[in-house]
């Protein structure tokens, strides 16, 4: 089964300007049909959610299809998807209700890969609570991080495995499998940064042994929010802190203030776009069979044209590609000998080539690669990224390479 890019490339209004997008990773393109549910969702009949007038009926159904549609995503109950403003706010939500529980003797495992998002909430609380922090080293050489380097940390004291299921620097995917795997019967509890992921591969968060998954909709054509899927069961323990006459029932206990409504229909619309990148079967397969079909299909593409940019970047004399794992995201972070990274995403830039520099909030990996706060330039494919915006970047980076 093929990946027809053009097909998606002529939903994406943002591409007409002729623009190269190689931010992805820090957020993706938006479909017309996603920013048409959100415009339908304003122009309609809004209130607070209840079933009594139709305004309220509007925003109740939004909320309902939302979580259904999160649910299919990354095979979780829908009773167990969580919105919020973010994935880092609804981090610190989850680890501060954790939290309560911590004390002296306690033990968290975080890793040096992750994004800030999936680390320093953890530290924050284990360091108030008197826990004891224990970091997951990966090989800085070659980006790995291996089930056992996380593994390794876990004892009868661990509470908390906060693991990335893809690093949004380097693109390297740990093999979260084997750790939810390993800690099916332990007491620790698996919480998985699948921003970066969710992206690129079929997700399921059952397969993985995640006990939370969180991811970014705005990183897979969507609006701009969090997500966080967990077992109903697993929500009925936890207290967050909420006000009094907030409701106490799950999920909706987790969820802070009014939702927003229009950005929850966007959520829909992006998952239903991510279900017909590839087309076909729509009556006979269910929405959650067929966003992994398209999603297998687009890894296998985003693969092949990953290969055709990290080739022709290590074929570039002068350009050096950090993180050599063989099984990552569709990602690379480059630099080239003798050029300021910022420079180099100034000048693509102008040629409308976007690829930012940074070490965008991956603070730990980019220290821990020996970059520093500054990083490097990164590039990442989205399912709208074609042949010829890798060529086009290639021969920018090749441009900027000549000695002068």
């Amino acid at each position: 089964m093929t990946y027809d890019v053009e097909r998606i490339r002529a939903r994406i209004p943002a591409l007409a300007d002729g623009t190269a997008y190689f931010d992805g990773p820090g957020g993706t393109q938006t479909p017309d049909v996603v920013a048409q549910a959100i415009a339908d969702a304003l122009t309609s009949g809004l209130s607070n959610r209840a079933r009594v007038t139709q305004a309220e009926r509007n925003a109740d159904d939004i909320t309902l299809e939302a979580r259904l549609a999160g649910a299919d995503l990354v095979n979780a109950d829908p009773g167990g998807i969580v919105f919020g403003r973010s994935m880092t706010e609804l981090t610190f939500q989850v680890a501060r209700t954790l939290a309560q529980g911590w004390g002296p003797g306690d033990e968290v495992v975080v890793t040096r890969l992750d994004h800030d998002g999936n680390v320093r909430p953890w530290v924050t609380y284990a360091e108030r609570t008197g826990a004891t922090l224990r970091w997951a080293e990966f090989d800085p050489q070659t980006g790995i991080l291996t089930a056992e380097d996380v593994l390794s940390l876990v004892n009868d004291n661990t509470r908390v495995v906060a693991v990335s299921g893809a690093s949004n620097l380097l693109g390297t995917r740990p093999n979260v499998a084997a750790i939810g795997a390993a800690l099916v019967d332990a007491d620790a509890l698996f919480y998985v940064d699948g921003v970066h992921l969710t992206a690129h591969a079929p997700i399921d968060m059952q397969a993985i042994g995640a006990d939370f998954y969180v991811c970014s909709p705005y990183k897979f054509l969507g609006p701009h929010l969090g997500m966080l899927a967990a077992s109903p069961a697993l929500l009925e323990t936890l207290h967050p802190d909420k006000l009094r006459p907030a409701t106490e029932q799950v999920p909706e206990r987790f969820e802070l203030g009014t939702l927003p409504y229009e950005l929850l229909a966007g959520v829909t619309a992006a998952i239903d776009v991510l279900a017909d990148l590839v087309p076909g079967d729509e009556a006979q397969l269910s929405r959650r069979a067929r966003i992994v079909r398209s999603m297998t299909v687009l890894e296998s593409y985003e693969d092949e044209l990953h290969d055709r940019l990290r080739s022709g970047l290590e074929a570039i004399a002068g350009v050096h590609c950090y993180g050599h794992a063989p099984l990552r995201t569709p990602t690379e972070l480059f630099s080239i000998n003798g050029v300021e990274s910022m420079d180099v995403y100034d000048a693509l830039a102008q040629h409308g080539v976007n690829a930012p520099a940074g070490s965008f909030y991956a603070l730990e990996a980019s220290e821990w690669i020996g970059l520093g706060s500054h990083g490097a330039v990164r590039a990442g494919l989205a399912p709208y990224t074609n042949a010829d915006d890798v060529d086009r970047l290639l021969a920018g980076v090749a441009e900027l390479a000549q000695p002068t």
